[in-house]
C-alpha cells in the first residue's frame, strides 16, 4: 500500500514563502511522476506543478516564476517551494503521484491535503 502524506501548509502573509512536502511511503513501489494540485472550495481543482522521472517539470501559468517543484528520490519526498505568495494562492494543496506497484500496477495516489492561507 502506497501512502502520500503532505506537510508544510500554514498561514503566511502576502509576499512570504512556504515549502510543502509530500512523503511517499510503502514497499516495492516506483514513482513515475508527481504533481501538486490545489482546490479552493467552490472551484475546480487546479494543477499547480508536475515533475517526471526525467526530471522535467511543468507549471501552471499562475505558478511560473514563483513556485518550484523538486523531488528527493533518496527520501521519496516531493517538495513545492512557494515564494511571493498571493492571497489568491490560498487553497487546499494536494500531492498526487503516478506510482507503480507489482500488486496494483500503475495508478494514481493522492495525499490528504494541506491548507495554505495567504493573508493580504
Amino acid at each position: 500500500q502506497v501512502q502520500l502524506v503532505e506537510s508544510g501548509g500554514g498561514l503566511v502573509q502576502a509576499g512570504g514563502s512556504l515549502r510543502l512536502a509530500c512523503a511517499i511511503s510503502g514497499t516495492g513501489f516506483r514513482v513515475n511522476s508527481m504533481a501538486w494540485y490545489r482546490r479552493v472550495p467552490g472551484k475546480e481543482r487546479e494543477g499547480v506543478a508536475s515533475i517526471y522521472n526525467s526530471g522535467s517539470t511543468d507549471y501552471a501559468d499562475s505558478a511560473k516564476g514563483r513556485f518550484t517543484i523538486s523531488m528527493d528520490n533518496a527520501k521519496s519526498t516531493v517538495y513545492l517551494q512557494m515564494t511571493s505568495l498571493r492571497p489568491e494562492d490560498t487553497a487546499d494543496y494536494y500531492c498526487t503521484g503516478k506510482v507503480y506497484t507489482w500488486r496494483e500496477g500503475s495508478r494514481y495516489y493522492w495525499g490528504q491535503g494541506t491548507q495554505v492561507s495567504v493573508s493580504s
